[in-house]
């Protein structure tokens, strides 16, 4: 899976620098309020994490980009007083962005992520337990973003969860993310 991952890593890094006018890396830093969705995801909250990582944006013409990213993702839900439902990913979203004004964008994608961590958490002690969540994730991305002319940006953006991420019981994730970043 790790070989795949660096393979659709370099693949995008290669397509983009062979084609594009302008390329800019970044670095970004966010939170996350993560839910977990589903007719079987009853009486759960949502978790707050973190989400940070790597980006990078491809201009193909003034208004429109490519922006593949690679970032870690903490993920899950809680069910007050029962248990935390905690998940982190790896994730690549590869957004779409569309300047409808200066520095002012509105992005669309997919993203494809990687479980790295799944447990279930009991708030009464005892033992930690494996969720037996699925290894991979894909998911619809649609947000909005705002670039200052000193390469500071801001980015918020849900993250849709497409497939199951647990057969049983059919639940799915769903993210509402905010960041911060650099473009240098």
């Amino acid at each position: 899976m790790i070989k795949k991952l660096w393979i659709a890593i370099i693949a995008i890094g290669i397509t983009g620098t062979a084609t594009a006018q302008d390329v800019k890396l970044g670095l970004k830093l966010g939170m996350n309020v993560s839910s977990i969705n589903g007719k079987n995801a009853n009486n759960l909250d949502s978790k707050t994490g973190f989400v940070f990582g790597a980006t990078a944006e491809v201009a193909l013409t003034d208004k429109l980009s490519l922006q593949p990213e690679l970032l870690f993702s903490q993920q899950g839900a809680k069910s007050e007083g029962n248990f935390t439902y905690d998940l982190n990913y790896i994730t690549m979203p590869v957004m779409v962005k569309y300047y409808i004004a200066k520095g002012f964008s509105v992005e669309a994608g997919p993203q494809f992520s990687f479980l790295v961590k799944d447990e279930l958490i009991p708030e009464n002690g005892g033992a930690n337990a494996n969720t037996n969540a699925e290894n991979f994730d894909l998911n619809a991305n649609l947000g909005l973003g705002y670039k200052l002319n000193n390469g500071i940006f801001f980015q918020t953006r849900y993250n849709l969860g497409l497939i199951n991420i647990d057969e049983n019981p059919d639940i799915k994730n769903g993210v509402f993310q905010m960041a911060i970043g650099f473009q240098f």
